[in-house]
Order: C-alpha cells, then structure tokens, then sequence
C-alpha cells in the first residue's frame, strides 16, 4: 500500500513537473511582456508631463519674446537662469489716457488700448525688442536682455521714433471713428539687472530687478513735464553716435538718486531730416565711438 501511494505521489510530482515545463517559458514571456507595457506606460507618462512642461513653458515666453527667440531658449537649458545683464530699458505711458477712460464706453476703450499695444508691441519687436509688462495704459520693453545686443541702445531708440511714426498713424485711424487722439511719454535707459524667470507656476514669468528700471520709469515720468514725448539718459546718448537729431533738456533730480540726471530728447532720427547735423550740445565729439552698421 505505501508502494502505491508513493508511486501516486511520484506521478502527481511528473505530472505537476510535466505541466511546468509546459506553463513557465508562457508564463515568463507573459510577465516580461506586462513588465514592458508598465515601463512604456511610465516612459510614455514622463515624456507627458515633459511635453507639458514644455508647452507651458513656451506659452509663458510666446508673451513676451517672438517664437524664434522661445524656441532657441527651451533648445538651451542655461539660457533661463538668472543672470547679470546689460539692458536697454524702453518706458512708455499713455498721458490722460486714465481721465479718458471715465468718458468712453468700456469696450471702446479696451478696443482702442488694445489697438495701441497691438502696434507698440509690433514695432518694437521688428526693432529686436521685447515686451515684457503691460500695466494698465503703460508697457515695459527690454533690448538684450534675452541675447547679447551691441546695438541695443540704438535699437531702443529707433524703436521710440517708429512708434512716434506709427502712433501718429493710428490716431488718424481713431479721428476717423471720432475717438480722442492719444498721446505717450517714452524714457529709455541702459545699465545693469538681473535677469530671470521670477515666480512660481503659472504666475511665473521672465523679468529684470534692478535701479535701471527704476531710472527709465522715472525718465518717462519726466517727458510731460519737460512737454516732449521722448527722452534718453546719458548712458543712452553716449552710444548713438552722431546719427541722431538731439536736444538736451535740463539736469532734473528724480526720486531714490542723490545727484540730478541728465536727459535729452531725440527728435528725428539725423537721415530723416534732410541731412541735418545733430546739435552742438550734442556733437560727436562728446559721444562714444560709432558702432558697426547692425547686419
């Protein structure tokens, strides 16, 4: 009897042996075949959330830099940590703009606001500009913040005479439809910030800290005083050249600086007011050397 049961057991033991030969190279390919599905699944999860990341990322930088400029920075991975950088600083304000909301209708008023800035952002991006703010009736715009500039503050001030031209334009576009004209200071200004990505999540964006910026917004405060629309610092004039038609203004002392600040006003760019030399006050001598011709 212990012979048959021994010999029973010894067949189930075959038998379950036989059935794992059969069951354990299926079995091992179906595991390995799970185990690659749960690592593509995760592959294709991470490379998800990159994607994001990525787009979120871009559509923070498609607001304020033009697509070029979006794609060479996320192509570069050191190209968003913060840094020390010599900027241009372009101010520019709506005079009165505040008192003329009061009388027009609300969507009138956002129509022509956006209308201004639509053209503002326009010529100063075709000028190698950025605009980086709109507050309220006002806007921020940087020249070599995102890539070294050697022209930056010639640009900057190219860049105020074209939106001088192009304002004038679009205020015969507003007389037209019976709307009041607008009229704008602009200051611009050149020193050292820092550059970077400043806040968190969503509510992140690229922006400079720095007295550069202080100094540009206080010069553009300056502009309705001095009853003229446009204004550089001294640091902006001394890159231009010859190449302008400059007017100095009075030595004005501005908020959060211990010595008064010297200004000028640019009035035409010198090859567009019929060869015209620009004033002695402003002469060749006294300003740094001529920069090659921007390609």
């Amino acid at each position: 009897m212990l012979l048959c049961a021994w010999r029973c057991c010894w067949s189930e033991v075959l038998s379950w042996a036989l059935l794992a030969t059969v069951l354990l190279p299926g079995l091992a390919v179906a595991v390995y075949a799970w185990m690659q599905r749960a690592q593509r699944r995760q592959l294709e999860r991470l490379l998800n959330a990159a994607d994001a990341k990525l787009e979120q990322l871009q559509r923070q930088f498609e607001r304020f830099v033009p697509p070029d400029v979006v794609e060479r920075l996320t192509d570069v991975g050191d190209g968003l940590k913060p840094a020390r950088r010599h900027v241009t600083i372009l101010f520019a304000d709506l005079r009165g703009f505040t008192a003329l909301c009061d009388r027009l209708d609300p969507a009138v008023t956002v129509s022509v606001l956006n209308g201004y800035f639509g053209h503002m952002i326009e010529t100063i991006t075709q000028h190698h500009g950025h605009v980086t703010e709109l507050v309220g009736d006002g806007l921020l715009a940087l020249f070599g913040a995102l890539h070294p500039n050697p022209w930056q503050a010639r640009d900057a001030v190219m860049a105020a005479l074209a939106m001088r031209s192009v304002l004038a334009r679009y205020n015969q576009t507003l007389l037209a439809r019976q709307l009041p004209e607008l009229r704008f200071g602009i200051g611009i200004h050149s020193g050292e910030v820092i550059a970077a990505v400043i806040g968190t999540g969503a509510l992140s964006k690229f922006s400079v800290t720095g007295d550069p910026i202080n100094v540009a917004s206080r010069v553009e405060g300056l502009t309705s005083a001095m009853q003229v629309d446009l204004l550089i610092t001294e640091v902006i004039r001394d890159k231009l050249g010859d190449d302008f038609d400059l007017a100095p203004m009075p030595s004005t002392l501005v908020k959060g600086k211990a010595e008064p600040i010297r200004t000028w006003t640019v009035r035409a760019n010198a090859g567009t007011v019929g060869g015209d030399q620009p004033n002695s006050a402003a002469s060749a001598g006294e300003r740094g050397p001529r920069l090659a011709p921007r390609p």
